[in-house]
């Protein structure tokens, strides 16, 4: 039998000398504090491993000790409402064990061994099941119910099942007899590699949208449920909050929040918020549905790199329960700057700015997990995934912002001008785009309101005029323009005011439903229309600048109850009340 013994150490990359029973991709231990590693690069000269833990005192000739597994995770109840590393330890129980400091080598199971949870078996002695099959459910939470998948490599016949009642994740709870006779004992858990996609039935079109509450995304730059998005934006300009609102009010039914590479207090700010956060659709905590995977700027860099995946494959997981799971990715570009440092220590040939020749495969293997499914349990389940990206000074000609571009079909691009004048989420309506418009336009017919694209279209019409025409009031001042632009400049300052801009903390503002805005856009719209009459028929701009009108519209985000969307009528009546008062005193 070889004996594997590390032969060379730099930073977080492990070298053997020599021929080696190490296969690629295999989970080792290292050394005397049994550190975990995976092989990344095995030739007839030497093995190499990346270690996820940090390596400071480990020395030439210790032992590594192969597994004959990938690099996997657990996947059972009890992943809600906790807190992992990026290697899927579980934090507040490391914390017993070490302290606030993660000890090296610390071994703890993922997933608790003790507890036990009420299960309700699904089959019974003598049904066929196949790979995927939803078998049993758990009360994960009071939010979610846990369902137990077969695994997808059985298929057989039920020949044992447990009576309802309480069991932990170590208890067999169906016996399954493959087609060879061989017994297959099911528990409650089962484990899965982290670089391995799960597998699905099929993949379905993106046709519903995955809502947020943020007008500046379900209306002008939509998200379709199993689809990707990235939002890059410089320091300060408010990727993060944007993430956590996004979080907060999406109508996933699953969060994964991946907090690679952040500083450790927004990841503290995470925890904080969450746990203070109920749901709205539940009334229960919302940490009862998130699953937070932590691994901060001063946690190993090869964990980071792993990180990514171990949210990916948790989320496939309840994807696969027929849950739709949100995926929020903060950032990208630490993830990739953890790929720079390894493939540098490696000595790989570098491109762009440092980064590896395979940057882009990478971020393209990342962002093709997510999709809308049909599941091998034959329900609807989807993954979305928004990716944060910082590049650096704002510069988005940048590889990694560059890249992610060509695998994300809806940009979300952050302008540090916006973010200067405190307009939030600081989105810029001119750089960012979403290809699903046209994939959702049937969902927001049937389900919004016949009206909603065209007026989608006519607000984004509005704002990109106005940009053009600000350019020659640049040069030139805005008295030359004739009343008719004076007016578009109006609209799209009300457009960007009281549509475009949002308040994080306001109890209306903070999340607005989706037929709310499309009537915000029929008022803000039927306000120019009337206007743009007023000016046809003589009235100076000057006169309907005097006007409350507009201030009134824009306060409609404040004014009217998310709940109340019949106030909205008002407005109609307040602008056509403004109209005949304009043609009486100037008629």
């Amino acid at each position: 039998m070889t004996t594997n013994q590390v032969y060379g150490i730099q930073g977080p990359i492990v070298t053997v000398n020599g021929e080696t029973d190490l296969s690629m991709q295999e989970m080792v231990y290292v050394g005397q504090e049994h550190l975990i590693g995976e092989v990344i690069r095995i030739d007839d000269k030497k093995t190499t491993i990346q270690v996820y833990e940090e390596t400071a005192g480990l020395k030439p000739g210790e032992i590594i000790q192969a597994t004959g597994m990938p690099m996997k995770v657990e996947l059972g109840p009890g992943l809600l409402n906790n807190i992992f590393d990026g290697i899927e330890r579980p934090l507040k129980e490391i914390e017993k064990q070490s302290g606030y400091v993660i000890s090296r080598g610390v071994n703890v199971h993922s997933l608790d061994r003790e507890k036990k949870w009420t299960v309700t078996p699904l089959v019974k002695v003598g049904d066929q099941v196949r790979g995927g099959q939803i078998l049993a459910e758990i009360p994960e939470t009071s939010a979610v119910s846990h369902k137990v998948l077969l695994p997808v490599q059985i298929t057989g016949e039920v020949v044992e099942v447990v009576a309802s009642g309480d069991y932990t994740i170590e208890d067999t709870l169906v016996k399954v007899e493959d087609f060879q006779g061989q017994i297959h004992e099911v528990k409650a858990y089962q484990e899965w590699p982290i670089r391995t996609p799960r597998p699905v039935d099929r993949r379905h079109e993106s046709t519903q949208p995955l809502l947020t509450g943020q007008r500046i995304i379900d209306t002008a730059f939509p998200i379709a449920k199993g689809g990707t998005a990235a939002i890059p934006g410089g320091f300060g300009t408010g990727k993060t909050t944007m993430q956590h609102q996004i979080a907060k009010y999406a109508d996933a039914d699953i969060i994964v929040y991946i907090g690679c590479g952040e500083r450790g207090n927004e990841m503290t700010e995470v925890l904080e918020d969450f746990s203070k956060l109920v749901d709205p659709r539940t009334g229960a905590p919302l940490m009862e549905r998130t699953v937070l995977i932590a691994n901060t700027s001063n946690m190993p860099v090869a964990a980071r790199e792993a990180s990514i995946y171990t949210g990916l494959t948790i989320a496939e997981y309840y994807r696969d329960m027929g849950y739709d799971v949100a995926i929020m990715a903060d950032s990208t570009s630490r993830w990739a700057e953890a790929l720079r440092e390894l493939s540098g220590r490696l000595e790989e040939m570098p491109a762009e700015e440092g980064f590896p020749a395979y940057l882009a495969s990478r971020i393209a293997t990342f962002y093709e997990r997510a999709g809308y499914m049909q599941t091998l349990s034959q329900n609807d389940g989807s993954v979305s995934i928004i990716g944060a990206v910082s590049p650096q000074g704002g510069d988005f000609s940048e590889p990694v912002t560059q890249n992610t571009k060509r695998f994300v079909r809806c940009f979300w691009g952050l302008d540090a001008d916006l973010a200067r004048q405190r307009h939030y989420p600081a989105v810029s309506w001119t750089n960012s785009y979403s290809q699903y418009v046209g994939d959702l336009s049937s969902w927001y017919r049937a389900n919004v309101s016949d009206n909603f694209v065209n007026d989608r279209a006519e607000i984004m019409r509005l704002l990109h005029e106005e940009e053009n025409l600000l350019e020659i009031v640049k040069l030139i001042g805005s008295d030359v323009l004739p009343d008719s632009q004076k007016l578009i400049l109006q609209i799209a300052r009300v457009i960007r005011l009281g549509f475009l801009q949002q308040a994080s903390f306001h109890e209306i503002d903070c999340a607005v439903p989706i037929k709310k805005q499309a009537k915000m856009m029929a008022v803000i719209l039927y306000l120019y229309e009337r206007c743009k009459s007023l000016i046809q028929w003589g009235m100076p701009m000057s006169y309907l600048n005097q006007s409350s009108i507009f201030a009134t519209v824009i306060n409609i985000k404040y004014d009217v109850a998310n709940d109340q969307l019949d106030q909205l009528d008002k407005y109609f009546d307040e602008i056509d009340q403004f109209y005949d008062r304009a043609i009486a005193e100037n008629g």
